[in-house]
This record gives structure tokens, C-alpha cells and sequence, in this order.
């Protein structure tokens, strides 16, 4: 007889943990469920020459995004896990009703999308993810900047 680990690798797992934390931490505001899927080391990068967010400092963009947008709802579009790699396709709505990074609150509803591809270590936790999206979306809509036809 065979026991799971803790942390089990298989992909229907990994994809059922990753909601889980997902929508914890991204939609109820609660960043500690991201202990149970990220390892220690984490880093989240936005793109190849950064260093990465910690996992602590992952957890404060989110809580200070989720102060802005306090509706926020992060919906996962699809998930896509083959061995120790997994692509999440996301989308994330929500009302600006307080401050953000120095803008006041402008009442808009705002959505944004993006994907996020996540490395498991050996131990079934994510060590990195790479996430991109594209933040003039979140300033337009936002009414910050305008993008033209000439841009």
C-alpha cells in the first residue's frame, strides 16, 4: 500500500491547490493559504532580469491591491500542469475604491489579465513563477493614460 505525500505531485493536485491558494489569497484576502503551495526561496518575476518578489512581498501586493480593489475577484481560465511546470490563464475585476500607488479612487471597474507559469520544486511547492500581463491595461482603465490608434 502506498501513501501520499503531503505535498503530492500529481496534476490533477497541483491544479486543485493552485485554485485553492488562488482564490484564498486573491479573492478573501487570505495570503497565508500561498505557504501551502510556494517553497520557501520563492520568487515571482515579472520579467527575466528582475530578482523576483519574495513570497512575503508577493503577499503584500496582494493585500495592498485587494485594500484598492476590496471586490477583487481573481477568475482562473484555465490551468495547465504536464510534469513540474504549470500555466495559469487569469483574469482579475474588481472597483477601485481607495488609493492605489498614489492614484485616489477613481469608482471604475477595472479587469485584467495575464498568465502566470510556475516551477515545482522537488517537494511539490512552487519555487518561481514568471507572470505577465500588461499594466496599461490597469491605467486605462483607470483613466490614468490614453492609448491612441498612433501609439
Amino acid at each position: 500500500m502506498s501513501t501520499t505525500a503531503p505535498h503530492a505531485s500529481s496534476a490533477d493536485e497541483r491544479r486543485r491547490r493552485i485554485e485553492a491558494a488562488w482564490s484564498a489569497a486573491w479573492d478573501d484576502g487570505d495570503v497565508a493559504a500561498l505557504d501551502a503551495l510556494h517553497a520557501p526561496g520563492y520568487r515571482r518575476r515579472s520579467s527575466t532580469t528582475d530578482e523576483g518578489l519574495t513570497l512575503e512581498a508577493f503577499k503584500a501586493t496582494i493585500t495592498t491591491t485587494r485594500a484598492a480593489f476590496p471586490d477583487l475577484v481573481t477568475h482562473i481560465d484555465e490551468i495547465v500542469v504536464e510534469g513540474d511546470r504549470a500555466a495559469v490563464r487569469w483574469r482579475s475585476v474588481g472597483t477601485h475604491q481607495h488609493s492605489f500607488l498614489g492614484v485616489p479612487p477613481t469608482r471604475r471597474t477595472v479587469e485584467v489579465a495575464g498568465a502566470t507559469f510556475a516551477h515545482f520544486g522537488p517537494d511539490g511547492l512552487i519555487v518561481e513563477e514568471q507572470v505577465t500581463w500588461d499594466p496599461r491595461a490597469l491605467l486605462t482603465a483607470l483613466g490614468i493614460i490614453t492609448l491612441g490608434s498612433d501609439q
